[in-house]
């Protein structure tokens, strides 16, 4: 009996030199907002967290909203070759986080927002202005 042809692992493109914080953040948020994400909030929780330096909450308004809104992360950090870490995107959870190790995004649909209020939280952190990071072009 014929043996099947082995298959070569997919090659994972290697990644380059980190991206520097400030400048992940300001894309992650820019990547958000262009897709409509809503009530963007950034908090620098470096102080306070040990793991991860910028938390950012936006709402999303549907399942299928939260979906695209995560593949257009996923789509800016490969471009960028930043690092993600890990996605948790249940399905009906209406709650997905992106962790880009230095950017941890959690994007929720406006009942869970409410529900679990995560900024309350991280009451500690310092807010970032959002509008100085759509602004930056870098």
């Amino acid at each position: 009996m014929k043996q099947p042809a082995k298959r070569k692992p997919a090659k994972k493109p290697k990644a380059g030199p980190p991206v520097p914080a400030p400048r992940l953040l300001a894309l992650v948020v820019q990547a958000l907002d262009a897709k409509k994400a809503g009530d963007l909030q950034v908090l620098d929780v470096s102080a306070v967290s040990s793991i991860t330096d910028h938390l950012v909450v936006a709402t999303g308004t549907s399942e299928p909203h939260l979906r695209a809104l995560r593949i257009e992360l996923e789509r800016v950090l490969d471009a960028e070759k930043a690092s993600i870490l890990g996605v948790d995107t249940t399905k009906g959870s209406g709650w997905t986080v992106v962790d880009a190790f230095e950017v941890m995004i959690h994007i929720f649909t406006p009942e869970n927002r409410e529900k679990y209020r995560l900024e309350l939280l991280w009451k500690d952190a310092r807010p970032v202005e959002v509008a100085t990071l759509l602004a930056s072009k870098d």
